[in-house]
């Protein structure tokens, strides 16, 4: 087969994925109707790049590339003023969120795309399970072995993604006591999990080819990696976080991902396989606990709390985040930890008010379309 190449891309260019839940204005339980939310809005500029999701209460924007922070989150605030005016006209209402809390994964339809329908066909249910949304960030690098590097030295920081994007407390109707239900779902498939341990892109070519001659994966959307690079845009993708419950919270998790790539390349802290060790331990500590988890680090073999080891990673990325034009979306994380927490908080925080999912429903998605 030929060379896994990697396209070439200009360095810390970022943009992300959003994938959102459509839900009906009745009982906000999912509504199937992303077929016609994407006719709607396909003649509006205004609301960008649009695609449908495996099922049909799902839809997905994807960002364009950019360079600042500021221009990313005006372009995300644009896409969903537009696509909230279409959906009004439907009674439709779109949520951020990485789980519908109560929608049961039996009833969903699977959108008829060929992808779709084979993923379906090759998965089973768990393609039905899959009816999860989470916000995935594109980091642009110079060339394959940069990417390689940055992917590895992501994982160190798997959990403070987690941690601040969390936003899927409930699933199937039940608090699960995870703030970030979400990545189990995620788990369930064979090809989760993180990329081989590679010290540069020839020999991760190598392990590729040899997946795609035993005939376990086609291309490289069948890797469901936590981090993974995407060689046909020339980035590093980290897919661990949850949708979170506003646009501009995707924005500053976006910004503090790409400041967090500046000090990596700017420092090059050296690697080490060792990371992979403490890997699932700290993830399912970001995911079971969020910013109230634990984690270990295998270079200095100490255990700190999640939010302090947070905290001193924004103090470190901090002067290249001024650098980019992204310090305030810094400052608004800072604050948002010390102040509510994460967008799972939020949440639990409305159901002790309101004692009803579907009124959780109702509240998130409002704050979602503004």
């Amino acid at each position: 087969m030929p060379v896994l190449e990697f396209t070439r891309s200009q360095p810390l260019t970022f943009g992300v994925e959003l994938e959102l839940q459509l839900v009906n204005t009745s009982d906000y339980n999912l509504a199937a109707d992303a077929d016609d939310l994407l006719r709607r809005a396909a003649d509006d500029a205004g609301a960008g790049e649009l695609k449908p999701e495996i099922t049909q209460s799902m839809i997905e924007i994807n960002s364009s590339v950019h360079e600042r922070y500021e221009p990313l989150l005006a372009e995300l605030r644009a896409t969903r003023d537009s696509l909230s005016a279409h959906a009004r006209k439907m009674n439709v209402a779109i949520a951020g969120g990485g789980t519908h809390p109560f929608q049961k994964w039996s009833e969903r339809k699977i959108y008829p795309t060929e992808r779709f329908l084979s993923v379906s066909e090759k998965y089973g249910f768990l393609a039905k399970q899959f009816t999860v949304f989470g916000q995935h960030i594109h980091i642009g690098c110079a060339d394959a072995d940069d990417a390689i590097y940055l992917n590895h030295a992501f994982i160190r920081y798997v959990p403070h993604f987690i941690a601040l994007g969390a936003s899927s407390p409930f699933y199937q109707g039940v608090d699960t006591a995870f703030d970030s239900s979400r990545l189990s779902v995620v788990n369930a498939f064979p090809l989760s999990g993180t990329m081989p341990w590679s010290r540069d892109w020839a020999e991760f070519n190598a392990y590729y080819d040899r997946m795609h001659g035993l005939g376990i994966v086609q291309s490289m959307k069948d890797f469901y990696w936590d981090v993974r690079p995407k060689p046909e845009y020339g980035t590093v993708e980290i897919r661990v976080c949850d949708t979170p419950l506003t646009v501009d919270r995707a924005a500053e998790i976006a910004a503090l991902a790409q400041a967090l790539a500046a000090w990596l390349w700017d420092e090059r802290p050296p690697l080490s396989p060792d990371v992979y060790l403490v890997h699932s331990y700290n993830r399912f500590q970001a995911c079971r606990h969020g910013l109230a988890g634990t984690v270990v680090d295998a270079v200095t073999a100490t255990s700190v709390p999640l939010v302090d080891d947070l905290r001193a990673t924004l103090r470190r990325v901090a002067p290249f985040a001024q650098a980019l034009g992204s310090a305030e979306a810094l400052d608004a994380l800072q604050a948002s930890v010390a102040r509510e927490g994460n967008d799972a908080a939020w949440l639990r925080a409305r159901f002790d008010e309101s004692a009803t999912l579907p009124d959780v429903v109702r509240q998130q998605a409002a704050r979602f379309m503004g």
